[in-house]
């Protein structure tokens, strides 16, 4: 759906362009922006690999696993139902702390991983290997529905991905917007974990 929206927003506006005699401007802006867009891949790729690796170092130090034990609380009161010890765990709290420090991008392949795992409970709940509520296959588990909110409301103290956009972009002071990203990340966060709550 999101190709054809794309295709036809994109269709239209070549058309309007041919027919009010702004097709060099759409020319320019395309050229323009394809330049803009390479220079801020090439920005973010900088910051993102420095955080991955940083969160590398930290998994291979043990400082993942230390605090993987110290939210052990927190995964349980949210995923009360996820077996203790259970591989999705460690997976869920890499992508929160990822999530906590504002790198979606590097939280993206411990929530795919999670995902997996999930889907390795449900299918092990359907054999009869773990204990649990057993639902079709088509149907996603609590823990995963859970998981999804928590990971798209994801409460960040450090902004990285906004900051650096804002640093590329010339803002003035790029980290200005931490305190705003706290308040608005901490309200939707505290109202999944309030829904999730209620919905289970």
């Amino acid at each position: 759906m999101l190709n054809y929206l794309w295709a036809g927003m994109i269709i239209v506006g070549i058309i309007f362009a041919a027919f009010t005699g702004k097709m060099a401007d759409v020319t320019n802006a395309a050229l323009d922006s394809s330049k803009e867009a390479v220079t801020l891949c090439i920005t973010m790729m900088g910051v993102m690999s420095f955080w991955v690796g940083i969160m590398e170092i930290a998994k291979k130090g043990g400082i993942m696993e230390a605090a993987a034990k110290k939210m052990r609380p927190l995964i349980r009161f949210l995923f009360p139902e996820l077996p203790e010890g259970h591989p999705a765990e460690e997976h869920i709290t890499s992508n929160i702390i990822a999530n906590v420090l504002g790198l979606g991008w590097a939280a993206t392949p411990a929530g795919l991983k999670a995902m997996e795992a999930l889907a390795d409970l449900e299918e092990d709940r359907r054999r009869g290997r773990l204990p649990g509520p057993v639902r079709k296959k088509e149907i996603a588990s609590n823990e995963m529905c859970t998981f999804l909110i928590l990971n798209i409301s994801s409460l960040q103290l450090i902004p990285v991905n906004v900051i650096a956009y804002r640093s590329q972009y010339g803002s003035v002071n790029p980290a200005a917007i931490v305190g705003a990203g706290i308040l608005a990340t901490a309200v939707s966060t505290g109202v999944a974990v309030v829904y999730c709550k209620l919905r289970t």
